[in-house]
């Protein structure tokens, strides 16, 4: 079982250089990293391409640009991981024990928020009982699927938002994800700069709306 892991980027610097020396060690455990530049102006691809690694060019927007990643990608796996986000120890030895256990040809993390604020704690709680509840996993939670699961669904579609809830459903129809419990840690930078509660208020009003129909154009105009 070989990985591919697809880390699409945009403005990313500050963060970048925990994430790439986790990325370049599992690049030398024969695994393949492809980072995905949606037009980045403060350095990130150079500090990535510095490191080491491959780097895409693609227009911006996150499903254009992991789709693209998925293009290049020659792995059996695929794991789709946010550029702010940092994996647990061990986790594609993890991943690969839940898929064989569980027999699910996709899967994600939990998730834990790095930031100030007590809520964010509150906020990765629900959102991973949700998860296990639903069957639904978010962008945030690193989805992990196989080739054939992902290009047997149609892979991401084309849309602005919502992209994680409507893979994950398509992938629903097939199987229920492998939950895997060591978090991985994301920033809470985009909750504190909007302001927590109001950034859940509106994820769960974009989340409704989504599930009543909504076209995704329009709530990613809501959500901006």
């Amino acid at each position: 079982m070989r990985f591919s892991i697809v880390v699409p980027m945009l403005n990313e610097a500050p963060g970048l250089p925990r994430l790439l020396a986790q990325l370049c060690a599992l690049e030398r455990q024969g695994n393949q990293v492809l980072i995905v530049d949606g037009g980045s102006g403060d350095g990130s691809a150079d500090l990535a391409m510095r490191a080491g690694l491959r780097v895409l060019s693609s227009p911006p927007g996150r499903v254009r640009q992991m789709n693209l990643g998925v293009a290049h990608a020659t792995g059996d796996v695929l794991l789709f991981l946010h550029a702010d986000t940092l994996l647990p120890e061990g986790a594609l030895i993890t991943v690969r024990r839940a898929m064989q256990k569980s027999g699910a040809p996709w899967g994600r993390f939990d998730v834990v928020i790095d930031g100030s604020h007590f809520m964010l704690r509150v906020v990765a709680r629900l959102m991973n009982l949700r998860s296990r509840w639903t069957g639904i996993a978010t962008g945030d939670q690193a989805i992990f699927v196989t080739r054939e699961a992902f290009d047997a669904v149609g892979g991401f579609p084309d849309q602005p938002l919502m992209e994680d809830i409507e893979l994950s459903r398509r992938l629903l129809q097939r199987a229920r994800p492998a939950c895997i419990g060591d978090p991985v840690v994301t920033s809470g930078r985009r909750w504190e700069s909007r302001g927590v509660w109001r950034t859940v208020l509106l994820m769960w009003r974009l989340r409704w709306a989504y599930w009543r129909g909504a076209p995704a154009e329009q709530l990613a105009q809501r959500y901006r």
